[in-house]
């Protein structure tokens, strides 16, 4: 059975908006070997539309440049969205029911289901107690103003890693917590 990983780029004040505004100074090998290894893990990638527009706009044009490049535009991957028909970039479908389709795709991959970006898909995978794992880098910046990660959702998380790196960011790994009963208890 597959796994749902969410991953995001995050700044300290909880930031996800425009990360090639504040992280890309921060790119380093390391980093660039978490996200290599997290990609080639996966089965397919998770998109929201507004995500997915961005992604299809930069991706093909990459296509021979490189392993990652090629990886991104020749795996399998998924769109949410409730008004886009066809999908341009090759190897996209449409998810109108995103819920369904997520939990029938969880069962028939044994390889990670990855979300890059995408916060209202993170949000409604979440919800739908669909989320296995969430990855952050954590950078050493504040904003101030932006979407904020899990904007919209009430997501409790448990922490399985943390690594601090040369460049002062931090990768974390998380898996859902058990939910919490009105009562305060473990439900």
């Amino acid at each position: 059975m597959g796994k749902v990983i969410v991953s995001e780029f995050v700044t300290l004040d909880g930031v996800i908006d425009s990360p090639h505004r504040w992280s890309l100074s921060y790119w380093n090998d390391t980093i660039q070997d978490i996200k290599r290894d997290e990609l080639f893990a996966a089965d397919a990638l998770l998109l929201g539309r507004v995500t997915y527009e961005g992604f299809a706009a930069a991706w093909p044009g990459r296509k021979g440049s490189n392993a990652y490049a090629d990886r991104m535009n020749d795996m399998p991957k998924y769109v949410a969205s409730r008004t886009m028909r066809d999908a341009t970039w090759s190897g996209t479908s449409v998810m109108a029911d995103t819920v369904g389709e997520v939990r029938a795709h969880k069962v028939k991959v044994n390889g990670d289901l990855l979300v890059f970006g995408s916060n209202q898909l993170a949000v409604s995978l979440a919800k739908a107690r669909l989320v296995d794992e969430v990855r952050l880098l954590s950078y050493p910046t504040i904003v101030g103003e932006g979407l904020r990660l899990f904007q919209g959702g009430d997501v409790r998380l448990e922490l399985i890693e943390s690594r601090a790196l040369s460049n002062g960011a931090f990768f974390l790994r998380y898996r859902p917590a058990a939910p919490v009963a009105a009562d305060g208890n473990a439900a």
